[in-house]
């Protein structure tokens, strides 16, 4: 069954929402941008937009997280 882009923004959302506590303890927080093609664009707020390891922080754990819970992602995207 296909996921469709409603379901895949719904289900972003919810891993989202159980990794906040970790950024927000650290000062900071994401932002759900948009959902395309299975391309999830965030943006970093507070301390996490600055953060050297911003980088670290979408690859090696939110992505990782999102790649698996939610069928049909592909990448994150960062919008600034």
């Amino acid at each position: 069954m296909a996921v469709t882009q409603d379901t895949m923004y719904e289900r972003v959302e919810e891993v989202l929402n159980k990794l906040r506590p970790f950024l927000l303890r650290d000062g900071g927080d994401v932002e759900l941008v948009d959902v395309e093609d299975g391309i999830v664009k965030l943006r970093l707020l507070g301390a996490c937009g600055t953060c050297p390891s911003s980088t670290i922080t979408l690859k090696a754990g939110i992505e990782r997280a999102l790649l698996e819970e939610v069928p049909g992602f592909v990448e994150i995207e960062q919008v600034f």
